[in-house]
């Protein structure tokens, strides 16, 4: 199983270790285009703060995370899933599963970027502001920009087994999957019961609980079909909307 998951917006710092090396990422495919974002990232915030700042979408308050890109190459490196925070991340609780789920995720996570397109969990990054919503002036909208290397690199990546595509609107532009990969995809919306309506908070946080909760227990469902009784096992309410690989988890408490 392959799980897809948005970066935050929110990241941890860098720290003091070693600085990233480019070769080490995984998807190694992705090289080119990572090299071409970095490249132009790099120089923009570092010839023309208030430029970038626009570019980026960044508020007066975070102006700072301008001189940050700029020292992307020379700050300390993290692994990815330490790098990452916010509310999805604090319930997935990666620093907190036992060794055999670690490995799990380390094998079967791929979190998004505007920035290094994907990575897994385990590869070292610097803390960085890039969301893929960006157009930066060379490269243009960072969606369409790592379509092509994306469509040549993710269906090898996801093998033969089910893909879980927990990612917002704006990752999901980067790579769409499609053919027999697309029939082994599944989506996953979460509905306040209740109401049956979408609330940002709590779908990102059942959304981080769910991936969890399928690594402490093991899961490899490799259908939709398999991974609605994974999480019927795992106690989720679990619904088909009617759309191929589409399920609806029902949460009654926002929380």
């Amino acid at each position: 199983m392959l799980v897809l998951l948005p970066p935050s917006e929110g990241k941890a710092s860098s720290g003091r270790g070693a600085p990233l090396k480019p070769e080490s990422l995984s998807l190694p495919g992705l090289a080119e285009a990572r090299a071409a974002v970095l490249d132009e990232l790099v120089e923009l915030c570092a010839a023309d703060e208030e430029k970038a700042r626009v570019v980026l979408g960044l508020s007066e308050g975070l102006r700072g995370e301008v001189a940050k890109n700029v020292d992307l190459r020379t700050a300390g490196a993290r692994p990815a899933g330490e790098i990452y925070t916010g509310v999805l991340y604090d319930a997935l609780g990666l620093a907190s599963l036992d060794a055999a789920a670690k490995r799990r995720a380390g094998r079967s996570l791929l979190v998004f970027s505007g920035l290094w397109g994907a990575v897994r969990v385990t590869d070292r990054i610097p803390s960085y502001r890039c969301s893929m919503g960006v157009k930066l002036p060379g490269l243009g909208a960072l969606g369409g920009h790592w379509r092509d290397s994306m469509a040549s690199v993710l269906p090898e990546a996801a093998g033969d087994g089910l893909v879980l595509d927990l990612r917002s609107s704006a990752y999901a532009s980067a790579w769409k999957p499609k053919g027999e990969v697309a029939a082994r995809t599944a989506t996953v919306r979460v509905l306040h019961a209740p109401t049956r309506k979408v609330v940002s908070h709590f779908n990102k946080a059942t959304k981080g609980r769910i991936v969890r909760s399928l690594l402490e227990a093991g899961a490899v469902p490799r259908s939709t079909e398999e991974l609605v009784v994974a999480l019927r096992d795992l106690r989720y309410v679990v619904e088909e909307s009617g759309k191929p690989g589409a399920l609806d988890v029902l949460v009654d408490e926002i929380h």
